[in-house]
């Protein structure tokens, strides 16, 4: 039975329609991630999942709890680390994770165990006493996830926090993450950035306030349309423009020092050649690829797009 259960959640501000129906369930165990672009509808459903915000209409069962008849019910049973700190400067690491054991009435005998082993765990133990304005981005992020597990949560609810964290911040928090699914916690965590999608068990891609593809990340990959191949040129921006405007050519995207792009038919392969040598354009390397996460989510935001515009 699903932890997390949305049915057609719609939720608007005023014209806006920043969710529209959206439906999804999480699986007890998983690490479940929401995947979109800025606008997509992340932040909206976390808070909704969270109780913090009333849907316009939807069903939205946590926890097999009503959130929303109920959303103070669930609260004792989740964690939520918001985008942005909702710490204070002015107080150390442990006052900070101290604050929230209140907040949450964690008896203080167990509260004093828990942050011991949550600081060791995160790696904050030598900055315990250190004010949080003077802790790195890295750090933050840490006090943060303490902060939201000081009550041992069943589920754990992340809005992008990984955003704007070098890239050894970012793999050491997901060491953290994969050591309390390893515990039984269930994991949901938005986010834009697809090597950290590619880490989730499932993921729902999300555009415009709908799930455009619920699935596991190695069977999104078999979503991509047509054959994927990777290009080389030393004008990537020019080619990449004017691969845009050929009908062959799907989801043309730079990927490091190469274009990677698709064509149903490799026979128009030709024809891609063609226009990139008579536009002065020098093809150095043609070949077959495979696609990266990255392909498969333009590919399908392409194809919802042009099915929209049919």
């Amino acid at each position: 039975m699903p932890v997390v259960a949305l049915e057609k959640v719609t939720q608007t501000f005023g014209d806006l329609i920043a969710l529209d129906e959206l439906s999804f369930s999480v699986e007890d165990g998983e690490i479940f991630g929401l995947v979109g672009p800025d606008g997509a509808g992340k932040t909206t459903c976390l808070r909704i999942l969270c109780g913090l915000l009333k849907p316009t209409s939807g069903r939205v069962m946590v926890l097999s709890e009503d959130v929303v008849a109920y959303p103070e019910s669930i609260k004792p049973e989740i964690g939520y680390m918001s985008q942005r700190f909702g710490l204070y400067d002015d107080l150390s690491v442990a006052e900070n994770i101290e604050f929230y054991a209140e907040l949450y009435e964690v008896p203080q005998a167990e509260y004093r165990e828990r942050m011991d082993r949550l600081l060791e765990f995160s790696g904050l133990t030598p900055f315990v006493n250190r004010l949080f304005r003077n802790l790195s981005g890295g750090m933050k992020q840490k006090v943060g996830l303490s902060c939201a597990l000081i009550h041992t949560p069943k589920i754990l609810f992340l809005d992008e926090p990984t955003n704007g964290v070098d890239p050894v911040s970012r793999r050491d928090f997901w060491k953290i993450l994969y050591e309390l699914n390893r515990d039984g916690v269930t994991i949901l965590v938005a986010t834009t950035y697809l090597d950290e999608a590619d880490r989730c068990h499932r993921l729902a891609l999300l555009d415009h306030g709908r799930a455009q593809v619920v699935t596991e990340p190695l069977a999104m990959r078999e979503l991509m349309q047509g054959q994927l191949y990777t290009l080389k040129v030393k004008d990537r921006r020019t080619a990449l423009k004017l691969l845009q405007g050929l009908p062959q050519v799907h989801s043309p995207n730079i990927h490091g020092s190469r274009l990677h792009l698709s064509v149903e038919d490799p026979a128009s392969l030709s024809i891609v050649t063609q226009a990139l040598e008579r536009a002065g354009l020098e093809v150095m390397e043609l070949k077959q690829g495979q696609p990266t996460l990255e392909d498969a989510y333009l590919s399908v935001l392409n194809q919802k797009t042009e099915e929209s515009a049919s």
